[in-house]
């Protein structure tokens, strides 16, 4: 299936989950235009909420850049950004942090080689404030210096630039929820990027500001008590 034809930007969303970045993604102009999750359940989450979303179920090892340029009726260099949060697991302070000892940490170089292989012309990764400091450092140096190297492509050399890595606090711009996050911003047009400013003390909220006026919740369903006693399987299969 390919994408629909349209003026905004197109994106490619890897390590896609429930669509939570896509989201806010598609509210900033940007149409999805291929996703890729290993994840059943995500994936049916991911097309009930866009039944014309291309969607690759498979784990991204197993995946070229040029099936999913294809999935979304791209070519090399034509894709607006890649986007994406590999697996944190490995990184994460309230984990084990095996890092790159774990074949999930790995995972952040596939992201990397669908950047070098599909040349968008930026990409925006997302992951925990603990690959900052694992082993020194070392993850994120690696990250960063795959991530510059030059790409040569069709005759002509392509070379990303970075941001300043930053880790952002998601209270700070307008979600109900204290959640850092590491973020890299690249592209190869040689574009300045400067992140957002954090929001007004005043004007942050809390969970009463989001959820307060909802209706007192029903009981759980069946579907429901059937979902939480698949939630053990799922954190040994996928780890969260």
């Amino acid at each position: 299936m390919k994408a629909q034809s349209s003026a905004k930007p197109k994106v490619i969303s890897l390590f896609s989950g429930a669509g939570g970045l896509d989201i806010g993604f598609k509210n900033a102009g940007f149409e999805i235009a291929v996703a890729v999750e290993m994840d059943p359940a995500c994936c049916e989450t991911l097309q009930a909420n866009n039944s014309q979303l291309p969607i690759i179920n498979k784990n991204i090892t197993e995946v070229s850049a040029q099936e999913i340029l294809s999935k979304a009726g791209l070519q090399p260099l034509e894709a607006a950004l890649v986007i994406g949060g590999p697996p944190c697991q490995s990184f994460s302070l309230a984990g084990l942090r095996k890092g790159l000892d774990d074949e999930r940490g790995k995972l952040l170089f596939e992201f990397v080689r669908i950047v070098r292989e599909a040349l968008p012309i930026g990409f925006v990764l997302e992951n925990v404030k603990g690959l900052t400091n694992w082993d020194k450092g070392l993850a994120l140096n690696l990250l960063i210096e795959e991530l510059t190297k030059p790409i040569e492509y069709n005759g002509k050399t392509y070379k990303y630039t970075l941001a300043e890595p930053q880790v952002l606090n998601a209270v700070d711009y307008g979600v109900p929820q204290y959640r850092e996050r590491l973020i890299l911003v690249g592209n190869r047009c040689g574009y300045e990027f400067n992140y957002p400013e954090p929001c007004p003390e005043n004007k942050k909220k809390n969970v009463w500001d989001a959820i307060g006026s909802l209706p007192p919740p029903d009981a759980p369903s069946e579907t429901a008590l059937m979902v939480a006693k698949t939630i053990k399987g799922r954190r040994e299969k996928h780890g969260y």
